[in-house]
């Protein structure tokens, strides 16, 4: 499967309806306790991008989409309005958002991340589709210049320093992301006169893993 590098129209996908979901395997005991395992060490994602269809014009984007992407067969780019920063919606990103790894004077090439904390537990989500002229980054608080100091692949989330940060020193970030995803369904159904009269396709969207 090929994964193209194009958003799907962010103004179809606000107002989608979706979020996280985690696969947890619950086993309960004969005396009532329960043991509780997950095979998935990331969250994944899914939307329907149907809900944000408001005219005829958004359903002809929408097939247009969908046959260039041959249904599922291709991955693409997808706006999570609800998460779409490194830092809270009020305010703007900035290279101090989220820590990215502490440097060893040897490691040239770090990922992006997004750390959710909540009552002393933390879950990292690797950011692999930041968006192009989004990202910011600090090294021991000391923002660096994009093109001069470091790079940013778009494409996988890489970030590569032309001197590794040296031992010890905080690397920070702060970015826009996609989320890399893909049709959940080959087939799209759609009436125009229900779809006028308020009726709108179910059109499920599917995180995928790179």
């Amino acid at each position: 499967m090929a994964f193209h590098e194009i958003r799907f129209p962010a103004n179809l996908s606000f107002g989608s309806v979706g979020g996280p979901e985690r696969r947890t395997e619950i086993v309960t005991l004969q005396n009532g306790h329960e043991e509780r395992n997950t095979p998935w060490a990331h969250s994944r994602r899914r939307y329907d991008a149907g809900v944000g269809l408001r005219s005829l014009d958004d359903l002809e984007a929408l097939i247009a989409f969908f046959e260039a992407r041959r249904g599922q067969l291709h991955g693409f780019r997808w706006k999570d309005w609800s998460d779409f920063r490194s830092c809270p919606p009020s305010r703007s990103t900035g290279p101090l958002d989220q820590v990215i790894g502490l440097g060893d004077g040897v490691t040239a090439v770090w990922p992006l991340v997004k750390t959710y904390s909540s009552g002393g537990e933390s879950y990292l989500r690797p950011i692999a589709k930041p968006v192009l002229g989004t990202v910011s980054i600090a090294i021991a608080e000391d923002p660096k210049v994009e093109g001069l100091e470091f790079t940013v692949d778009p494409a996988t989330g890489l970030v590569t320093f032309d001197v590794p940060p040296p031992m010890g020193a905080q690397i920070s970030a702060g970015f826009e992301f996609d989320v890399p995803v893909r049709f959940d369904t080959d087939a799209i159904h759609v009436s125009v006169a229900s779809f006028q009269a308020g009726d709108v396709p179910a059109v499920p969207v599917l995180e995928i893993r790179l």
